[in-house]
């Protein structure tokens, strides 16, 4: 009796071992490959938000407000995003430590925000950055 049983259950095994090797082999996605991109461009906004500050002859620290666009150049090798952001004056000064959880100055002076365009080449194998661009009203 067990083994018409297992007769019965050898074509549905084989079924299931069959279907599990086609989802083993699908293709990449398109949605695969935004998502490997933007594991990338948050490092690298990251990167050009510190050179801002770095660069920037305030006491006090910007951060990202806005991202009002980003795109990734088409480009071979490496890997270069454009973005436009707007940067606000926080309350912390330049090399605290917390500065993405920083509250913004509440000042409307014009100083206090900035319109910027960074274009960053990242190499994310060694995480290392290239500031191409950098222009800001």
């Amino acid at each position: 009796m067990s083994s018409a049983q297992e007769r019965k259950t050898l074509p549905h095994t084989l079924l299931l071992l069959f279907l599990s090797f086609q989802f083993l082999i699908t293709p990449v996605s398109k949605a695969d490959e935004e998502t490997a991109a933007s594991v990338y461009f948050l490092p690298t906004v990251e990167f050009a938000v510190e050179t801002f500050n770095r660069k920037s002859q305030e006491e006090y620290a910007y951060r990202v407000e806005h991202i009002l666009s980003s795109w990734e150049e088409k480009v071979d090798f490496p890997a270069v995003y454009s973005m436009k952001l707007q940067m606000r004056r926080t309350m912390c000064k330049k090399f605290e430590e917390s500065l993405d959880t920083c509250p913004f100055q509440q000042s409307n002076s014009p100083n206090n925000t900035f319109t910027c365009l960074f274009t960053v080449g990242t190499f994310p194998w060694v995480t290392e950055f290239k500031l191409y661009k950098h222009e800001c009203s």
